[in-house]
């Protein structure tokens, strides 16, 4: 699973004119599942993305987590982050999850955070959507977890 994670003073997603996911002071995580990914690989990835010490302290060392700032995650799926773009100019998607079974991974990164006590919003998986955000710092990561199957496939 591979994720891009912003820290965002705040963050939307709408599809069409309408916000169907909003948050102040957070995460805004992009998630892509790719081939090999299970629910483990999404239950990890979420405590790795609860956990993240990514907000600055008093003294403006990246020191403190989520739930210590009081901020959310704003999570939307996005199938490109898997793309393989080491051939030619257009993208190669061989790795990304197939949608039917991304989304249940997706649902269930989602269901971890929150069982964490995160609050949580979502985009609309599978939908053309507009992510409108202020990227606080800015600060922008890379998270990749792999299953130990993934690993061997790559």
């Amino acid at each position: 699973m591979r994720l891009v994670i912003q820290r965002v003073s705040r963050a939307e997603v709408r599809v069409g004119q309408t916000v169907v996911g909003k948050i102040g002071k957070g995460i805004l995580a992009l998630v892509g599942a790719e081939r090999g990914d299970d629910g483990t690989v999404a239950q990890e990835a979420a405590r790795k993305v609860a956990g993240l010490r990514i907000f600055e302290d008093p003294e403006g060392k990246m020191n403190l987590s989520l739930e210590q700032v009081g901020g959310g995650v704003l999570a939307v799926s996005q199938f490109t982050l898997a793309a393989d773009l080491s051939r030619g100019r257009r993208p190669g998607f061989e790795r990304a999850l197939p949608a039917a079974q991304a989304l249940p991974l997706y649902e269930h990164f989602v269901r971890t955070l929150e069982l964490l006590g995160i609050l949580v919003a979502t985009g609309a998986f599978g939908e053309h959507m507009e992510v409108e955000l202020v990227n606080d710092g800015p600060a922008t990561f890379i998270l990749e977890v792999d299953s130990p199957q993934s690993t061997v496939d790559r």
